[in-house]
């Protein structure tokens, strides 16, 4: 009896060790029940569910899912694993994969490595910024993980995602507060992880800590996931595409579930109907933000790329596809030689070495298109457009250009219908790019949304005095509803003419002159019954600029002589005031630069006019100009009759567009 309780002593610490190290099997058929048993290659599992062989079934569903071929991935299959062995990663995946198995998240460009602890707090919440709460549930370092498993081979990553994956669904159940459903639950981070999920189950599949336990709790929360998106879709907008496209990601890429032909079918159906609500006839998506403009059209053609491997591209008709291809020409147009595009409606300044990216897979797609194979390839391949100057009427982007060449001009104006949250009160606004260098930069947005101490920063960016547009006492805009009057263009002069009910009893037409190919004329009329400080306002890239008082001008000083003047041309009484500057470039990151306003008072009813030049100019010395309108001069009309004293030459400026 002795040496029996000694033997107990000695064997039940190691029975105990193995069953820490040993997950319990759950012993029932839920995730069975969600599958299509009768799925080409599950015979096997089928027989073993219905034997009530839970445990051998999961085994026979895991070799059956890691010898799974026929069902493909846009970008991560298996077969890929072995290219990826031995490969340097980029430094960048490769620090977030580090970090990331070390709880140290890349969460948001704007705040950069958060440490979430040894044992993981997924409500971390060190600055009251939405985006934190709600990208931390996308997991952004996931899939560097994925990829420094494939290139080391290291187990250590596999387990480490596995267990944090674990960890997540432990500490994030459905319904556990309304904060945190808020965050980890919003249709648009679960769908999120919905599509990396499908390459992430390709890039651990194969790994032993991808046991079959694991595999049924991954397909249950991966069906949660789907049914959750399918039955909480956003009500309109960039969302809901991504949450669509996503969808159809699920049920494509997972067809041995019931419910798969249901998901794809729903994210299908909803693509087909909203590429006709969200995109204009011109291609301009509605939301009118360049940034999500170019997400849009990728989702638009993720979708159409899955359904494609899926042999489901008939349920998207061909006019799906010539709305994409639309949609990048609209871009094109409003783009600068250099890639980027204005930071309109929250946009961020975009690199051209991305811009050239999406151009390429975008030329996949349209092999045809000389013009996207123009921007493909840098312009060593196809052709640019035909025309230079081009208006997106019913988006309302209006671009004024000489040449689609580095050295060109080009002014990108926006005047638009209403749009949604990302878009701000600036119907207006503008950017001058000259020579390789943008001069008016729109201001961006800094930051989304959080609290009060968060918002403050935000709205100070989407103030209307921080656009370059017209103020009524420095208020914002109360409309954004733009009505064109006239767009024409010619050899020699283009012209934009438009009104904007921007206040209660202020209306705001402003005309443009695009003079020679080379210079700008803008005026601007405020007209209605409101009185008070009007004022029209100019904001410069970071940098010197001179600005007098005196001749109501500012002028930029950069040493490389590629210079820009903006001169108030008025004959009656306005003043130039300096204002605060500041431009956000990308999240959470701001840099002074040189702003201004030409204020006149409005006492009564009538109109207040201002006349602005805009006139690029070669080395530190800018031009004198003067202007005279001639009695038949009514811009706003299409009659256009100015004489312009430039360093005392006379240029007559005659036009009728009527």
């Amino acid at each position: 009896m002795r040496y029996l309780k000694l033997f107990l002593l000695l064997i039940i610490p190691v029975w105990g060790i193995a069953a820490l190290h040993k997950p319990v099997f759950k012993q029932d058929d839920t995730v069975f029940e969600k599958l299509d048993l009768n799925y080409p290659g599950m015979e096997k599992v089928k027989i073993l569910v219905h034997q009530q062989q839970y445990e051998q079934a999961a085994e026979a569903l895991l070799e059956y899912y890691r010898g799974r071929t026929h069902i493909r991935h846009p970008e991560y299959n298996r077969e890929d694993q072995a290219g990826y062995y031995g490969k340097k990663l980029p430094a960048d995946v490769l620090e977030k994969a580090d970090k990331g198995s070390d709880h140290r998240f890349f969460v948001h460009k704007g705040y950069g490595f958060l440490d979430y602890g040894k044992d993981i707090n997924w409500q971390y919440w060190p600055v009251r910024d939405n985006e934190i709460r709600w990208q931390v549930n996308r997991m952004y370092w996931w899939p560097p993980m994925g990829l420094a498993y494939w290139a080391t081979g290291n187990e250590t990553y596999a387990k480490e995602w596995v267990f944090q994956y674990r960890d997540w669904i432990k500490k994030n159940p459905q319904g556990l507060s309304d904060e945190n459903d808020r965050f980890a639950w919003r249709p648009l981070e679960t769908s999120r992880r919905l599509q990396d999920q499908t390459a992430l189950f390709n890039m651990f599949i194969g790994s032993p800590n991808f046991t079959a336990q694991f595999l049924m709790e991954f397909l249950e929360n991966y069906h949660h996931h789907a049914q959750h998106v399918l039955h909480h879709y956003s009500e309109k907008g960039n969302h809901l595409l991504f949450e669509a496209q996503r969808m159809i990601y699920a049920g494509a890429f997972f067809p041995e579930f019931k419910k798969a032909q249901e998901w794809r079918k729903s994210g299908i159906d909803i693509l087909n109907r909203e590429i006709k609500k969200q995109v204009y006839a011109d291609g301009l998506q509605y939301e009118l933000s360049p940034n999500y403009h170019a997400g849009t059209i990728n989702i638009f053609l993720r979708a159409l790329r899955m359904a494609q491997l899926a042999r489901l591209e008939k349920e998207f008709p061909e006019s799906y596809k010539k709305t994409v291809e639309s949609m990048i020409m609209a871009l094109v147009n409003f783009s600068f030689p250099d890639y980027s595009y204005p930071m309109f409606s929250d946009a961020k300044l975009e690199q051209k070495s991305g811009m050239i990216k999406k151009f390429r897979s975008w030329a996949e797609a349209f092999p045809e298109n000389p013009v996207i194979r123009y921007f493909a390839t840098d312009g060593k391949k196809g052709t640019p457009p035909s025309y230079e100057s081009h208006a997106l009427k019913q988006g309302g982007f209006y671009t004024f250009r000489n040449s689609w060449k580095d050295t060109a001009t080009v002014m990108v104006l926006k005047a638009s219908p209403p749009a949604f949250w990302h878009s701000q009160p600036d119907n207006g606004t503008f950017d001058l790019w000259v020579k390789g260098r943008n001069f008016m930069p729109d201001a961006g947005a800094y930051v989304y949304g959080g609290d009060e101490e968060v918002m403050k920063l935000r709205n100070w960016y989407r103030q209307t005095r921080m656009h370059k547009t017209l103020t009524l006492n420095n208020a914002d805009m109360d409309i954004c509803d733009a009505r064109l009057r006239i767009w024409k263009t010619s050899d020699s002069l283009d012209i934009l003419s438009y009104t904007n009910p921007s206040y209660q009893n202020l209306d705001h037409t402003r005309t443009v002159l695009f003079i020679d190919k080379k210079y700008f004329i803008i005026f601007d009329k405020a007209e209605g019954p409101a009185r008070g400080k009007v004022a029209v306002h100019f904001q410069l890239k970071e940098g010197k600029a001179l600005i007098s008082k005196k001749g109501r001008s500012a002028q930029t000083a950069y040493k490389d002589g590629n210079n820009l003047l903006i001169k108030n041309l008025n004959p009656d009484r306005t003043e130039i005031i300096r204002e605060e500057g500041k431009v956000s470039y990308a999240y959470r990151r701001e840099i002074k630069r040189p702003a201004f306003a030409f204020n006149q008072d409005k006492k009564d009813p009538g109109a207040v006019r201002f006349i602005t030049v805009l006139y690029p100019f070669e080395g530190k010395k800018a031009p004198r100009v003067d202007i005279t309108e001639n009695e038949n001069n009514d811009p706003e009309h299409g009659v256009i009759d100015i004489t312009l004293n430039i360093n005392g030459k006379i240029h007559w400026v005659k036009k009728n567009f009527n």
